[in-house]
């Protein structure tokens, strides 16, 4: 079985889901009004809620009890 390979992240995952969402929001806006552009705001939308969640779950609120 082969062992499987560790990548450490060099930027936090909040900041990749922003970029992304980012990146999208802009091929969207090259796009005509359609279902192609539709599918790609909602996809940085996703992107952008998956963010905040991040925000919300990390958030020192939450922490365990010690």
């Amino acid at each position: 079985m082969s062992s499987r390979r560790l990548f450490k992240q060099q930027t936090t995952l909040g900041d990749r889901l922003a970029a992304w969402a980012n990146g999208i929001r802009e091929q969207a806006e090259q796009l005509p009004h359609g279902p192609d552009r539709d599918a790609l705001l909602k996809k940085a939308g996703i992107a952008e809620t998956a963010s905040h969640l991040n925000d919300w779950v990390s958030s020192p609120g939450l922490q365990p009890l010690k």
